[in-house]
Order: C-alpha cells, then sequence, then structure tokens
C-alpha cells in the first residue's frame, strides 16, 4: 500500500480514531479476555500508568458487581492447570502469588474434582509413551519429572513405580 492509498488520519483502516480508556474501561478489557485476581489486575492498570487510587476504585467496582472475582479467578487456574498437568503443590504456589490469602487457596484446591494420583499417573503415561518396564534410571527421571510439575510424595511415587499392566496397554 503506498502512502496515497492510506486511509486519511495514517491508521488502519475502517478504524475511527479511539479516545483515552477510562481506568475502568481498561480493567474490563482485561477481564473479557481472561478472569484476573484482584492483585493482577492492579499491578496490570499500575504499569500501564493508571493512578493508584484510580486503580483500586475501578478494581473495587468490577468486584462489587461481579466481573472481577478471586474465587472464579482461583478456580479457573485450578481447573486450568491441573489439565495442563500440574500438580497440587505448584498451583497452591501459584495461587498464592496472586495474593489469595490461605482460605481461598484451599477453597479453590477443594473444588478440583479428581485424584491427583491418578493425574500424575496419567501424566507419566501420555509423556513417556507405551507401556513397559520401568527401570531405575527412568523412575528417577519420572520422579524428577513429577516433582517441577508440583505432585507431592505420594503421587510421585505412584506413578514412577508403575507397573506395566498399569500403565493400560500390553507389556
Amino acid at each position: 500500500m503506498s502512502e496515497q492509498d492510506e486511509p486519511a488520519g495514517g491508521g488502519k483502516r475502517g478504524r475511527r480514531p479511539s479516545s483515552p480508556q477510562t481506568p475502568l474501561q481498561r480493567a474490563l478489557g482485561l477481564l473479557t479476555r481472561r478472569e484476573h485476581s484482584r492483585r493482577e489486575l492492579s499491578r496490570k492498570l499500575a504499569s500501564r500508568g493508571v493512578e493508584a487510587a484510580d486503580v483500586r476504585s475501578a478494581v473495587d467496582r468490577l468486584s462489587e458487581e461481579g466481573w472481577q472475582s478471586d474465587t472464579r479467578f482461583a478456580e479457573a487456574l485450578v481447573r486450568n492447570r491441573a489439565s495442563g498437568g500440574y500438580g497440587p503443590l505448584r498451583i497452591r504456589a501459584e495461587l498464592s502469588t496472586h495474593g489469595l490469602d490461605r482460605e481461598a487457596v484451599a477453597a479453590a484446591m477443594a473444588t478440583f474434582d479428581g485424584d491427583w494420583t491418578e493425574t500424575a499417573c496419567d501424566l507419566v503415561r501420555r509423556r513417556f509413551g507405551p507401556a513397559r518396564r520401568i527401570d531405575p534410571a527412568q523412575s528417577r527421571k519420572i520422579a524428577d519429572f513429577l516433582v517441577r510439575r508440583g505432585f507431592d510424595a505420594a503421587a510421585v511415587r505412584a506413578a514412577s513405580q508403575m507397573e506395566p499392566e498399569d500403565w493400560g496397554g500390553a507389556a
């Protein structure tokens, strides 16, 4: 496209010049993409140059009106991370970084209706391929992988010591 073909105003075709967004509009725009914790939403608004008082006001209003919910955020994060193959220790730690107190973290973790040991075993089956007897080196590799993913000792032990018949395929 040459300079002559460019629409008036030099912007993208079909867009009107936009007026600056209010802090509330900015916050709502972030929340329409995905859930955010109060802390995360406040941090993002502040990093975009919004004054601290305006940040508090916008986040408080969105929370009061039900647009922002730490409970909903925490439950969504637990679902997302668990389905992504992460264990309870890692998920709990991540929830804490979002400014949630122990009660909120515990309540969110209680919404997981699966079995963490079975989740770890499924992850090992997907990650390490078809059924076979696990040698000590492979067992250490599996254990290290699960520990990095945030599974507790009982789940790591169960998943790293599975017998071939537990893998769901032929030995």
